[in-house]
């Protein structure tokens, strides 16, 4: 009887999946030197060829769709069966996986998740960090239940997801007590030669705060751009400069870092959403988390 190396067909769907090569060996962490042999090597136990290139393009051969379609079948059967085995954890117990993408903010992050431990069922909670690219691969492959963003899924993902609103807030500046009270007599215009600290230029935030600072009638004074959220306050505790703040967690932002609202960027909103694979939510743990912020959180 032949065996299938179930490795080998785990880097042919992969690959497929990815669209190259490099992208599977990206995303299994592998060489392409290790890619494209185990691929040669699935060719030689099936007997024939599964794909070729068509100048950077790679077609599957009708063999290869063959193959692909049954590799689909089988790896997600697996997933299937990981989730299953993740929620049997613990008798009554529901597993919640969650993604964050690094530039959402944490104290949002927290206040968005925080539903989950006032659940009457006990929650394992399990929480991932990365780019939202990557994040919502995941989502894709069913290695998380939802991703939390301040951005929705566009058209430009090649993942099937869904964009579950939960709501919008304002955004202020906020900085250390002595520069806040200083600066709020005359802002916006006080702002005028002020340290700016803001977030990196792959943020949406990033976009809307500097579409409000053309909209002034003075030069921005930035000397920061800070991917993480959580530095990027710190570094505003140290009088280095202001920084932007949604308003829904000006409270939490003045108590956890002693930071205090200068003034809003009218006109300025932040959104957040819940991205799931499913277009109605069942999942109960992430039912509390958009139930909470809408009624909650980001209640006007």
């Amino acid at each position: 009887m032949n065996w299938l190396n179930y490795h080998h067909l785990l880097y042919f769907w992969t690959m497929v999946r990815e669209g190259s090569i490099s992208k599977a060996a990206n995303r299994l962490h592998l060489s392409q030197p290790t890619i494209s042999g185990q691929l040669r090597q699935l060719e030689k136990s099936v007997g024939t060829k599964l794909y070729d290139r068509q100048g950077r393009e790679l077609r599957l051969t009708e063999t290869g769709q063959l193959v692909y379609d049954y590799a689909e079948q089988i790896f997600s059967a697996g997933q299937e069966l990981m989730e299953r085995l993740k929620n049997s954890r613990a008798p009554g117990q529901i597993t919640v996986t969650v993604g964050i993408p690094d530039f959402l903010p944490k104290v949002i992050a927290f206040r968005l998740i925080e539903p989950i431990f006032k659940m009457p069922q006990k929650v394992h909670l399990v929480c991932h960090e990365g780019k939202l690219s990557e994040l919502l691969a995941d989502l894709a492959m069913h290695r998380a239940d939802l991703v939390l963003s301040d951005s929705a899924a566009g058209s430009q993902v090649s993942v099937r997801a869904y964009n579950h609103a939960l709501g919008e807030s304002g955004v202020s500046w906020v900085a250390t007590k002595e520069i806040a009270n200083r600066l709020r007599k005359g802002f916006p215009d006080s702002l005028k030669d002020q340290s700016l600290l803001l977030p990196t230029q792959n943020t949406v935030l990033r976009r809307s705060v500097e579409q409000w600072l053309e909209e002034q009638s003075f030069d921005a004074n930035v000397v920061a751009e800070i991917e993480d959220s959580a530095l990027l306050k710190i570094l505003a505790t140290q009088g280095l400069g202001l920084a932007p703040v949604a308003d829904a967690v000006l409270k939490d932002v003045e108590q956890q870092y002693d930071l205090h609202p200068v003034g809003p960027l009218r006109g300025v909103q932040m959104q957040f959403f819940a991205i799931s694979v499913e277009r109605r939510v069942t999942h109960p743990a992430v039912r509390a988390i958009a139930e909470a912020a809408r009624d909650r959180l980001f209640r006007q």
